[in-house]
């Protein structure tokens, strides 16, 4: 009876030692974990996913500049003129590249209330191609930059502006307004869009066009005045002297004759 007991408590025992065990063992961990979640890029720096482009994978000015915001007056401008259209043309021909200057909505309150509206079309595209230079600008290539810059507008003085590059300040003037850049929109190995603080006014628009001065008429001599000794502007007549000459020959004939007739008498 005593051993039964005894082995009866062993049992007992053994099966709380082991189920006291299996309390205490770690849980097992899940199959299959969740990976990590990537970084998020920076706030300031837009992926490749964020860059508006067309189907041909050029980008799309327009819609770069509308999500980047507070370009609502270019945008409106680019698409008005055509311009934007012309863009994306050259950007799908040229080796060269484009450069754009993009006027913040801000800076357009410096022209005069109504200037745009009384623009006519030839010169709102001329002032929309002032803020866009032919070629590639990276923000390192300013320091070397020749001057004056060519822009779309044309050649010439007043179609051109200076760039200068202060520490990390880039500055443009044209002679009538002086901008600086104040921010990346967008660049990539073709296209560089830049944002600036003013409106880029070009002299051609904005200054009086200074026309040929007209060459000095020829002055013409006044005729002299002939001296008079009678009255004026009267015509001399020269006198005839042939009957004086035919009146004295003619009295000295008779004379002649008549001493000839008065000799005869008295000789007779």
């Amino acid at each position: 009876m005593m051993k039964q007991s005894v082995f009866s408590f062993s049992v007992i025992f053994l099966f709380l030692s082991y189920s006291q065990i299996l309390a205490q063992s770690p849980a097992s961990p899940p199959a299959n974990p969740p990976p990590p979640a990537p970084p998020a890029p920076p706030a300031n720096s837009p992926t490749a996913a964020q860059i508006p482009a067309s189907t041909s994978g050029t980008p799309d000015i327009d819609k770069i500049l509308t999500k980047a915001g507070h370009f609502t007056i270019f945008v409106r401008l680019l698409k008005a003129t055509g311009e934007d259209t012309e863009l994306f043309t050259v950007l799908n021909t040229t080796t060269s590249g484009v450069t754009i200057f993009a006027p913040i909505d801000g800076a357009w309150s410096a022209l005069k209330v109504g200037t745009l509206n009384t623009m006519s079309d030839e010169d709102k595209t001329e002032l929309v191609k002032f803020h866009v230079v032919p070629k590639f600008i990276s923000m390192s290539q300013f320091q070397t930059e020749s001057n004056p810059v060519k822009t779309q507008a044309g050649k010439g003085g007043r179609v051109s502006f200076n760039i200068t590059v202060s520490g990390a300040s880039v500055n443009i003037s044209t002679g009538l307004s002086n901008a600086s850049i104040s921010g990346t929109i967008y660049t990539d190995s073709q296209l560089a869009m830049y944002q600036v603080d003013k409106i880029l006014l070009p002299l051609d628009i904005f200054t009086p066009k200074t026309s040929p001065s007209p060459a000095p008429a020829q002055t013409l001599e006044k005729p002299k005045k002939k001296p008079t000794s009678g009255a004026a502007d009267s015509p001399v007549v020269p006198k005839d002297d042939t009957s004086g000459a035919w009146s004295h020959v003619f009295w000295n004939n008779l004379a002649m004759v008549a001493v000839g007739v008065i000799a005869t008498m008295f000789l007779l």
